[in-house]
Parts: C-alpha cells; sequence; structure tokens
C-alpha cells in the first residue's frame, strides 16, 4: 500500500488497540470523543482526501470509509457489552430485585450529524476541510469579500460587532480570504462553522447557526464545475430525485452569482421552491485582494445554510426546534 495510505490504517490499528483496553462507559465515552466524534480522528481522514494525489483519492475514501464502519462497529460491540455486564459495585446496600437504572450515553445532536454527513460527501469528492475564527476584523469578513462601506451587509444593526473594526462573523465566506492569503491554487476546500446576525428569529431564522461554505480556485474553472459539484452533493444528501435549480442573485464577491433553491413537495402535491444557499464565480476583486491573477486562475464558491438542508432532509419545519434542547424532539434522531 502507499505510504500515503499509512496514516489511515496506523489510526485504525491505534484505535482498535485502544478499544481493546477500554474498560468501562466512562473510558467508552473518552474513546468515542477522541476518535469518532466530529473531530475526533476517524472522522479526520476524511479531510486527508484532498492532500492526497489524485489517483490515490478512490482508493483512500474506500478504506476511510472501511476504517470507520470497523472502528464503529467494535464501538458499538463494546458499548453493548459494557452496558450488559454493568453492575452496582459500591454504595448502600442495594435491593437486586429493583430494576436497574439505564445509563445513557447520548447521541451526536442532529447539527453534528448533518455536519458529519457532510463532511463525508466533501470528502469523497475531494475537498479538504478549514475552518476559521469566529471572532473576525472587517478585512476578512467585509473588506476582501469586495463588500464596500456603503454596503446593507456592513450596517452595525445587521451584525454583532465587538468594536469598530472586530465582529462575529456573519458569513463563513472569511476563511476563503484565509485560506487564499496563504495558499497558492490549486485550492479545494469545505468550510464548516457558526454565523452569527441579528435576525428576529422566527420560524426560519436565529440569530445564530451554521453554514458550510466550498471553494475551488484553479486554471480553467467554470460554472459548469459549479453544477456538477452542485447537483451531485444535493443528490447523495436528498436522493437522485432531488430536484433544484439556480436562481439568478447577486453577492459582491461573485460574479455572476446565483441562489440555489430547492422542490420541496408537500403531502398534497402541492409543491413550492425552498432557498438553501448562494452561490456563483469568485469576482476578480476578491483575487485581487489576495494577491491572485484573476487572467490565470478562476474559482467558484458557495455557501448552504446547515440548519436548512436539515430541515428539509428530516421535515422539520421550525429551526427553533434545534436549539431548544427538549429530548421529546431530539430523541426521535
Amino acid at each position: 500500500m502507499s505510504g500515503n495510505l499509512e496514516k489511515f490504517t496506523e489510526t485504525s490499528k491505534k484505535a482498535l488497540k485502544d478499544l481493546a483496553n477500554v474498560s468501562s462507559l466512562d473510558d467508552l465515552e473518552q474513546f468515542r470523543i477522541k476518535y469518532l466524534s466530529r473531530k475526533g480522528e476517524i472522522t479526520g481522514l476524511m479531510g486527508l482526501l484532498g492532500s492526497l494525489p489524485k489517483e490515490l483519492k478512490p482508493q483512500a475514501g474506500q478504506l476511510a470509509n472501511k476504517i470507520k464502519n470497523e472502528v464503529k462497529g467494535a464501538f458499538d460491540s463494546c458499548q453493548a457489552k459494557l452496558k450488559s455486564s454493568s453492575t452496582v459495585v459500591s454504595g448502600p446496600l442495594v435491593d437486586v430485585t429493583l430494576p436497574g437504572k439505564t445509563v445513557k450515553l447520548g447521541s451526536p445532536h442532529l447539527i453534528t450529524r448533518m455536519i458529519d454527513e457532510l463532511l463525508e460527501i466533501f470528502g469523497r469528492m475531494g475537498f479538504s476541510v478549514v475552518y476559521g475564527p469566529e471572532i473576525e476584523d472587517e478585512q476578512h469578513n467585509f473588506i476582501g469579500l469586495n463588500i464596500p462601506e456603503s454596503h446593507p451587509a456592513r450596517d452595525p444593526l445587521d451584525n454583532f460587532y465587538i468594536d469598530d473594526l472586530t465582529l462575529l462573523r456573519s458569513q463563513t465566506s472569511t476563511v476563503q480570504i484565509r485560506v487564499m492569503e496563504n495558499n497558492e491554487p490549486p485550492i479545494r476546500v469545505v468550510a464548516p462553522g457558526r454565523v452569527y446576525r441579528p435576525d428576529t428569529v422566527d420560524a426560519t431564522h436565529m440569530f445564530m447557526f451554521h453554514q458550510i461554505e466550498a471553494l475551488v480556485v484553479d486554471e480553467g474553472v467554470s460554472m459548469v464545475d459549479l453544477k456538477t459539484t452542485i447537483d451531485q452533493f444535493l443528490k447523495t444528501l436528498f436522493g437522485e430525485d432531488t430536484t433544484w435549480r439556480f436562481r439568478p442573485s447577486f453577492f459582491p464577491f461573485t460574479e455572476p452569482s446565483g441562489e440555489v433553491d430547492l422542490l420541496i413537495r408537500g403531502k398534497n402535491g402541492e409543491e413550492k421552491w425552498i432557498e438553501v444557499g448562494g452561490c456563483g464565480m469568485v469576482d476578480p476583486n476578491v483575487f485581487k485582494a489576495v494577491g491572485y491573477d484573476s487572467e490565470k486562475y478562476t474559482g467558484w464558491a458557495f455557501g448552504f445554510g446547515i440548519e436548512r438542508l436539515a430541515m428539509r432532509k428530516y421535515g422539520i419545519t421550525d429551526i427553533r426546534l434545534l436549539f431548544e434542547n427538549d429530548l421529546r424532539f431530539l430523541e426521535q434522531f
């Protein structure tokens, strides 16, 4: 096997070895956090795919999925074994004829599950995963993204400013600038994370929500690449019968720009379009801000609301349900 894939097998062996030494539910939870959580080592294997040579990506993707399934299967078996064998070993005298107390380990939140699913899809498509700070400066949140001072998006009433030059980021597009400032093309990344806008809370809006941003920069990149990627992504997430469309729009950092709408079919046959994100070709002024030659390179970007994707996938009608921590709702997933 290629040396490039050694980390995959080493991580798998290390995880299974550590799991063999787990002897309690507390130890098992620490194992889950280390290896199977959103930032765990097994999940992180998907993020390595983008750094591998093109010819190794299919093999690496299959290997990463195999390792994830093997470790998850071993984890589930260990969990079942520990739950079935757990007994009271200390404390006051207990009437053993009474029903025991079930230990609840819980499960990943629906948003966490959706982020994991999105990263797995994009990992198989060759994207690397990057993250950026949630407290941003105006250079990365606005100026580098070609958003002039007169633009309504920079209004203090539409942002959470910390001081005159610092704010909670209003979009994950800020990560685009940071990636391009520190890397030369080709670039193929996705950036998930929280964003903040002082929206009035209702069934479809929150003052804090999650986005996933994608950015591709290389020579010869076109709208065809953008449309193909979105089509493959949406049909992988929602199914092959998914219907979607581009709708012309405007964003300062892309030109041309578009909105992405999903066709939602109701139980009674009614249909309506729901917007899930924006996209477009990277504006030359954005390339100028990071020192790229816009005559040589082209690129595209899109940003999707993760809550909106989750609501469409699971038939959720009110975004507030995702944040109220009502177990009657969360335990359904």
